[in-house]
């Protein structure tokens, strides 16, 4: 099914998807509210969902046809590729996310793999999401306090909290809250991911 509220995008993806083997398009329109109601009849295996449309916005589209259609499996199909925008549509519960610039040939591989169950995000938006995690993570790195910096060296090298306090002269205690200061600010879960992080930047503490 697609739903996008320009003619000539619904037609270009009909022409794009209509020599595939396998594919069939049950139905297509421009309105949101409509496009619910033909998902609901029509219950399509895929959905290609443009994002901005009105009145009815494609969030609200995507949440209603997981609700009445929820076997349905929702591809994003947006002029948008940042980072935090790519996210919440997959919280939402999207399974894939291409933009307007994505190849014919990664369209079609979005396709297969959200109707093998699979997630999929293109090329253009999964960069995005890696250079955040990066970006996020150095920048963590850079608000570290000067003490904190001392107990992520001595917990690259090896040491307990028991040894960091004994070396640092400060309480077991004191040393458990900086762990728990720096793995916040590094948005890390755990001191392994942390270290191997650290060991990969190859820098100097």
């Amino acid at each position: 099914m697609i739903i996008d509220d320009h003619t000539l995008i619904r037609e270009t993806w009909r022409s794009l998807l209509s020599t595939e083997e396998n594919l069939e398009i049950v139905a297509e329109c421009g309105d949101g509210q409509l496009a619910i109601e033909l998902a609901r009849n029509t219950r399509p295996n895929i959905v290609l969902l443009d994002i901005n449309m009105a009145p009815m916005n494609g969030m609200e589209v995507l949440k209603m046809i997981r609700k009445l259609s929820p076997a349905s499996k929702i591809i994003i199909v947006s002029m948008h590729a940042e980072p935090a925008y790519v996210k919440k549509l997959l919280r939402l519960g999207a399974k894939g996310y291409v933009t307007k610039t994505s190849p014919r040939l990664e369209m079609l591989e979005a396709i297969r793999e959200v109707n093998k169950g699979n997630i999929y995000v293109c090329q253009e938006a999964k960069k995005n999401l890696s250079d955040q995690t990066v970006e996020d993570k150095e920048s963590g790195l850079n608000s570290l306090s000067e003490r904190q910096m001392q107990v992520l060296s001595l917990l690259r090298t090896g040491g307990s909290s028991k040894e960091i306090a004994a070396e640092l002269g400060i309480s077991i205690r004191t040393i458990e809250v900086h762990r728990h200061d720096i793995l916040k600010k590094m948005k890390l879960k755990t001191t392994i991911a942390l270290i191997q992080y650290v060991n990969s930047l190859a820098v100097e503490l």
